[in-house]
């Protein structure tokens, strides 16, 4: 994030004497992007935050990815899919590139202590609620929110009573508001989505205390656990504008118009190889002849993924396609609604649905796991298999 923000006890300068009650000094660990030229943050520790006393190789996790070859449109059913409690290590593999991982869990309990050090993460909240725990303190989460994690946050997921539905979006690089919604110095301009009074931070540290804390840590060629000595949590402040921070898509305001607006009008986030956009409850296209749904399109340099992630997929009646489901059309195929759907449409005035899309700008691949236990086969012939089904069926 573009903003400073200053949270817990911290010196008056930067890379100063900083001393302990005990009269020991603070251990300061800086983290930075792009080589200490980007955002950093500045976190003051009671303890060396590098001391580690284990190793080891994680294994036993299936992440092999297949070419989507011969080019396939998917249905990814994922309330079929049983992943284990662990938000960490449970995670279903379901697609993926050189540029972004996309993944799913489901909740329960406390996960693993975990760090992705190859990029940021957004993870959204499809359902549930429990809370993000990390070295910048604690966010609350709940249905609908996005959770931006910068590279190398060490933190951890903890569930309320009932299960929390995550599906995460993994980038090799980092994550941030499209530069067209901010000004040159940072701040949202006016006319964007959503702005600073939206978005949500640590408030508070969380002295974590505890000895021998297992981290898992994501890495180019796989994960490596790594046992601290100390409580990662143990910070007493921290001051910078590099930390997670939170959104929720009900507090995204659609821009709408009187004709059909093209997805970049509804851009959550970029990263370098993909975009997220999501689609909110809204009023549809107002003009008197208007067809208030997507024509048929083929964008020919992404991937699409959409999240299906409540409320009613217009475009998708007839089809099978529900909350929980994903799809994915391939570069070069051209989709849009289903048989019967734009009939429909005409004269609806407000959408209902929510929904997370993600372009790539290479092509994905698909998880081993995700196609054999969640993909439905009959999804790529839709189109000819209700070819003439009417807009009352």
């Amino acid at each position: 994030m573009p903003y400073f923000s200053k949270v817990g006890t911290v010196p008056r300068k930067r890379h100063t004497v900083f001393r302990q009650d005990d009269g020991s000094l603070f251990y300061e660990e800086l983290i930075g992007e792009e080589g200490f030229t980007g955002d950093t943050s500045l976190l003051y520790h009671r303890f060396p935050p590098n001391a580690i006393t284990a190793i080891e190789s994680v294994t036993g996790i299936d992440e092999t990815l297949r070419p989507n070859d011969p080019m396939t449109p998917l249905h990814l059913k994922l309330h079929d899919l049983e992943p284990g409690p662990d938000a960490v290590l449970d995670r279903i593999l379901l697609l993926g590139n050189e540029d972004v991982r996309i993944t799913y869990a489901v909740a329960q309990g406390e996960s693993s202590y975990y760090k992705n050090s190859v990029g940021d993460e957004v993870v959204y909240v499809e359902s549930g609620s429990g809370s993000f725990e990390s070295t910048f303190g604690r966010i609350d989460v709940a249905e609908g929110d996005y959770i931006i994690v910068p590279t190398s946050t060490i933190h951890r997921w903890i569930t309320d009573d009932d299960e929390l539905r995550l599906w995460i979006v993994q980038a090799t690089g980092h994550v941030n508001p499209p530069d067209r919604y901010l000004s040159d110095r940072g701040q949202f301009i006016e006319g964007t989505p959503y702005c600073e009074l939206d978005i949500r931070r640590p408030t508070d540290v969380l002295l974590g205390e505890g000895n021998d804390i297992d981290v898992i840590v994501r890495t180019r060629t796989g994960l490596t656990k790594h046992t601290h000595r100390h409580h990662p949590f143990d910070v007493v402040g921290w001051h910078g504008g590099m930390y997670p921070w939170a959104l929720n898509i009900a507090d995204f305001e659609p821009i709408t118009g009187s004709l059909h607006q093209p997805p970049p009008m509804h851009q959550t986030f970029q990263a370098a190889g993909f975009v997220m956009c999501n689609f909110v409850p809204r009023l549809l296209d107002y003009h008197p002849q208007s067809v208030p749904i997507p024509p048929f399109h083929s964008n020919v340099d992404s991937d699409e993924v959409l999240l299906y992630a409540k409320g009613d997929a217009a475009t998708r009646r007839g089809t099978g396609v529900a909350t929980g489901s994903v799809t994915v059309h391939p570069a070069g195929f051209i989709h849009g609604p289903h048989p019967g759907n734009v009939e429909r449409a005409l004269g609806a005035q407000r959408s209902s649905e929510y929904q997370v899309m993600v372009d790539t700008f290479r092509p994905l691949r698909i998880g081993a796991r995700a196609a054999t236990l969640c993909a439905d086969s009959d999804y790529p012939f839709t189109w000819a298999t209700l070819e003439g089904v009417s807009a009352d069926a």
